[in-house]
């Protein structure tokens, strides 16, 4: 589904009731859609009929229709009238949303729950190729998001909390959904990309909205930097208070202009760190005692309870370590844990729980200072975090692999100005392709692009 308060109600329906919902990006292939769907055993799908992002319709039905083919377990699919698009309806499957709950009760009772039962499950990149349905519990879970909401961003009674990720990603479950409801506040949804019409569309929100914190990926704050100060100096944004930054470790330049031009040097800025396996923020500066120090681009303290250990190269725990680098691990257990991978708790155990006996490993490098302040230096495994969106080498090569012209392939990451890593691919042509080097590339760009998502798509082949 498209971000929208369609979005919002159906998560919060299926909780009420008890359903596991399972929200998946609208920008994935129906190729990845279908794989996720068969992997949650999911029964009903809940869609729009088209998307828009950049002005642009985007035919979010047929790429359903796309991936069903794959999964004949589905019995119904509701239909949100998005853009009013005519679009193909399958007689007994497919039924319009606001139809449907014209002959619906205005009351539902809640179900009743364990605290332990699960809430959703949300499919994340691992550094195999099968993406992982990450499962969050009912309490553990809602806990967690509105205590590190609350802490972490200083929300008070009244305020307008405005985060930009997609609903189909943690932070937007989190921090768009979850966090801002639980603790009685106003969430902001941001539909379509942050240089359209304009690259002020951020500023002028919050200026319309009197928003108190804005949420957002380095990513969109290093795009905007290249349109220059004159579009946040344009709008007045003195309701703002907090900045925060997710998904990819911020650089100095987009930290200070963020902090200076963005925030006129008078808000807080909170560099979070955390995972879609975490539920919440566990690294940010905040909270913290007032007038504490906070350093530019690093995520800095450890949230409340949190005990974050670096681990050696070989295996030992470099405890109360200073001037240090090494695997970032977690000590302790924390409400907002996931509690599993779906269908594969082993896979959950082996991933996060193998490798450092007794931690939570994190597969993120981190250093620690004399101080005792983090930062996070990277991925460790074989996944490329591109714009805040974590993607499995092995995922991408799997569909390279798969082209009949192509023997082997590799991809790795790469620094970019904008999106914080790239994707550079290896590939080893058939002998008899060599001549075609030009149509093959173009043909392996839209094999990707089908195959996951347009995010996926290496930005160099060699």
């Amino acid at each position: 589904m498209p971000i929208s308060p369609a979005a919002v109600t159906t998560m919060l329906a299926c909780a009420r009731i008890g359903a596991v919902h399972s929200v998946v990006f609208a920008g994935f292939s129906a190729e990845a859609l279908s794989a996720r769907i068969s992997d949650a055993g999911a029964k009903i799908v809940v869609t729009a009929d088209q998307g828009i992002r950049a002005g642009k319709r985007i035919d979010l039905k047929k790429t359903v229709d796309d991936a069903l083919a794959q999964c004949p377990d589905v019995k119904k699919v509701l239909i949100m009238r998005r853009t009013g698009a005519k679009i193909p309806i399958k007689e007994g499957r497919d039924v319009y949303l606001d139809t449907e709950l014209e002959k619906q009760p205005e009351w539902c009772e809640p179900a009743v729950l364990d605290s332990e039962d699960p809430l959703f499950m949300l499919y994340t990149s691992g550094s195999t190729g099968k993406p992982k349905g990450i499962v969050h519990s009912q309490a553990g879970y809602l806990l967690y998001a509105a205590l590190t909401h609350q802490l972490v961003f200083d929300i008070k009674p009244g305020d307008v909390f405005g985060c930009v990720a997609d609903v189909g990603w943690i932070t937007g479950h989190t921090y768009a959904v979850y966090g801002p409801l639980c603790n009685g506040v106003t969430s902001v949804l941001f539909e379509s990309v942050p240089t359209y019409p304009d690259p002020g569309r951020y500023w002028e929100t919050v200026q319309r909205l009197k928003m108190n914190q804005f949420y957002g990926a380095p990513t969109a704050i290093r795009t905007l930097i290249k349109f220059g100060d004159e579009w946040p100096k344009k709008y007045e944004m003195s309701s703002l208070r907090t900045l925060g930054s997710v998904g990819e470790p911020i650089n100095h330049e987009a930290w200070e202009w963020y902090h200076d031009v963005v925030g006129k040097g008078r808000c807080s800025l909170v560099d979070t760190w955390w995972q879609t396996e975490t539920g919440g923020i566990m690294i940010a500066p905040g909270p913290a005692d007032p007038g504490a120090e906070v350093k530019p681009a690093i995520a800095q303290r450890p949230f409340l309870g949190q005990e974050p250990v670096l681990m050696d190269g070989k295996g030992n725990a470099m405890k109360d370590a200073r001037n240090a680098e090494g695997a970032l691990c977690l000590a302790r257990a924390w409400p907002g844990i996931a509690r599993t991978i779906h269908g594969d708790h082993q896979r959950y155990v082996d991933t996060y729980f193998k490798q450092y006996p007794g931690f939570y490993f994190t597969g993120d490098g981190a250093h620690v200072f004399a101080d005792g302040y983090f930062a996070i230096t990277g991925r460790m495994d074989d996944v490329i975090n591109v714009s805040g969106h974590r993607l499995g080498t092995a995922e991408i090569e799997d569909v390279l692999d798969e082209h009949h012209d192509v023997a082997e392939s590799a991809v790795v990451p790469f620094p970019h100005a904008i999106k914080g890593e790239g994707i550079f691919a290896f590939v080893d042509i058939k002998d008899e392709c060599e001549d075609r080097h030009e149509e093959i590339i173009a043909s392996l760009k839209q094999t990707v692009k089908s195959s996951i998502a347009s995010y996926a798509v290496p930005d160099y082949f060699l």
